[in-house]
């Protein structure tokens, strides 16, 4: 049960966020680069996966790799050579190198070959679209299907069979599927609801949400994203991860002095 208080104190931290501003200083601002849809289901994706470290840093090697694909990244991959390829050996945001970088430009070729959206790439080989958890499995097993797939490119998939929060990708799935009156998120997607989403679950919003008694598990991990989830799911069954930004944004305000 969520008190009255945290529930006013989460809708209007949720009101303070989810606005335009809120886009320049996150890495949502990449995608938002881009009106194309498969342009910013690529480019929101890269943003996703490389959400790592600071959000200025983030941006900007985010902001670099587009500007390599010509600020065209679905024109790009799809017509990109040899030669262009090796412009990006020297491409390195922490331990996402050239190697990594290279298997998921040829998954995404490949898979735009075959369907027009990325949102098919959460669907295959679900027997229920309701189930995220399933969704997310079955994601990172057809991500790495090619027969070349890097080992090494594995960790920046995860996935929730090894309990992880898969953080990144929850984020990457409240961009594209969440209907947002804002304009912060983009609500691209429309067989994915956003009432099975997962909250992604940060440092920030790990801390909060201890401190609102949202969760009481020890560390960040699937079951933790699940708990938070299920306890905002009862200030909104529609939408819950709309508690994002509040979570978030209090976390980044040190709403507790911490």
């Amino acid at each position: 049960m969520i008190s009255i208080e945290v529930s006013d104190l989460l809708n209007s931290k949720f009101l303070k966020f989810n606005n335009l501003n809120f886009i320049e200083s996150d890495p949502i601002c990449i995608p938002h680069g881009f009106t194309k849809k498969q342009d910013q289901e690529i480019s929101g994706f890269f943003a996703a996966v490389l959400a790592w470290g600071q959000r200025k840093t983030i941006i900007n090697k985010c902001t670099e790799l587009m500007q390599r694909m010509d600020n065209a990244p679905f024109e790009f991959i799809q017509g990109a050579s040899d030669k262009d390829l090796k412009n990006f050996e020297n491409f390195v945001h922490r331990t996402f190198n050239f190697i990594d970088l290279m298997y998921f430009i040829e998954f995404f070729k490949e898979h735009y070959r075959k369907y027009e959206s990325f949102e098919d790439a959460f669907l295959i080989g679900n027997k229920s679209e309701n189930n995220l958890k399933e969704n997310l499995s079955n994601f990172r097993n057809y991500f790495f299907s090619l027969e070349d797939s890097p080992h090494r490119t594995k960790k920046h998939i995860s996935s929730p069979n090894s309990n992880s929060a898969c953080k990144r990708i929850n984020m990457y799935l409240r961009w594209m599927v969440r209907k947002d009156n804002s304009g912060v998120d983009f609500g691209i997607w429309n067989r994915l609801k956003p009432a099975q989403l997962v909250i992604p679950c940060d440092v920030h919003v790990e801390n909060i949400a201890r401190r609102l008694l949202l969760t009481n598990r020890p560390k960040a991990d699937w079951k933790m994203a699940e708990e938070i989830t299920d306890s905002l799911i009862l200030l909104d069954p529609l939408d819950p991860t709309k508690y994002d930004f509040a979570l978030f944004g209090m976390g980044i305000e040190k709403y507790f002095g911490t």
